[in-house]
């Protein structure tokens, strides 16, 4: 296994191979960009971008985990992730589909992962289960689940990730944490990805959910992070692979980009994106609230995404 030191300037330096992805978060409502609209037609609007996402040959699209706007509650449309996401994965044919990230609170994990082996056999096998621990506490509190601590959301998460790897790995499940359990569960379909769907973990935090991503995921999604934090952050990743022998090269970084950065057109958001290629991301995810008012919006980010060096799927 090579040096973390190594490791980085592999990463920084290009020598891994990695071909940058752009992922599309769409809009559903949550940051308000629905506000005043009738839900068919927001709706409507959100598959005509999905669609056009794929036609542009970007990798992936993404729905929030979240129940009620931001960054208050108002009165105003906020798709549901996992019904939409089940829509969309029978109205496009090719483009990946994720959550970015499922709440762990929100769901027993059991069901979670019965859920998602059941979407990815109706997407054909393009689902990606991302999951983190939740922060939002208006949506926890208004729905009924009390805030639980921290601690006890970052537990819940390691039970869940346990839970869901074994649901989706073979045969039948058992499993007994402090916060969430299964025995003798069957899971059928698993769904059609081999060996299994990927997980990806989504969250910030260099102590608990970073060496959770490295035991458990395939891709740890920083949130918000600019490409400065991407790089400050390789060492500490690298470093919780290492500490159970895990090659850092086998987890794969991604990350959302900030919303006004990634919704600024032009030379700003191509430097950007090249900083987050040159820092090794496998893929950013971007929201493009000018996206509902035009198709513009996302054939602008086309052009700057392949000026910046990324990848798209065509």
């Amino acid at each position: 296994m090579r040096p973390v030191d190594d490791h980085i300037a592999s990463v920084q330096n290009g020598e891994l191979g990695l071909r940058m992805k752009i992922g599309i978060v769409l809009p559903q409502g949550w940051v308000q960009e629905y506000a005043g609209w009738d839900p068919a037609q927001a709706w409507a609007r959100t598959v005509e971008l999905a669609r056009q996402s794929e036609r542009l040959g970007f990798e992936s699209v993404w729905l929030y985990d979240h129940f009620q706007t931001f960054p208050r509650p108002t009165d105003e449309i906020t798709f549901e992730a996992f019904t939409g996401l089940s829509a969309l994965a029978t109205l496009t044919s090719r483009v990946r589909l994720g959550h970015l990230v499922l709440c762990a609170g929100y769901r027993n994990p059991a069901l979670v992962a019965k859920m998602i082996g059941t979407l990815d056999v109706i997407s054909g096998g393009r689902i990606d289960l991302g999951i983190g621990a939740g922060w939002k506490q208006d949506e926890f509190l208004a729905y009924g689940y009390g805030f639980p601590s921290l601690a006890d959301r970052l537990g819940l998460l390691a039970d869940s990730l346990e839970i869901i790897r074994a649901m989706l790995g073979p045969g039948r499940a058992t499993f007994s944490g402090a916060h969430a359990r299964v025995e003798d569960a069957v899971n059928l379909p698993k769904g059609l990805q081999e060996p299994r769907v990927p997980i990806i973990v989504g969250g910030n935090g260099p102590r608990v959910t970073w060496r959770l991503a490295a035991r458990h995921a395939d891709e740890l999604n920083l949130d918000n992070a600019g490409p400065e934090e991407v790089r400050a952050a390789l060492p500490v990743i690298a470093d919780r692979c290492r500490e159970i022998g895990r090659d850092p090269d086998s987890l794969r970084l991604s990350c959302l980009a900030p919303r006004v950065r990634a919704d600024t057109a032009g030379k700003e958001r191509r430097e950007l994106l090249a900083s987050y290629r040159a820092a090794g991301l496998h893929r950013v995810m971007l929201m493009l609230r000018s996206s509902v008012h035009g198709d513009e919006a996302l054939e602008r980010l086309a052009e700057d995404a392949t000026a910046a060096g990324a990848e798209l799927m065509r």
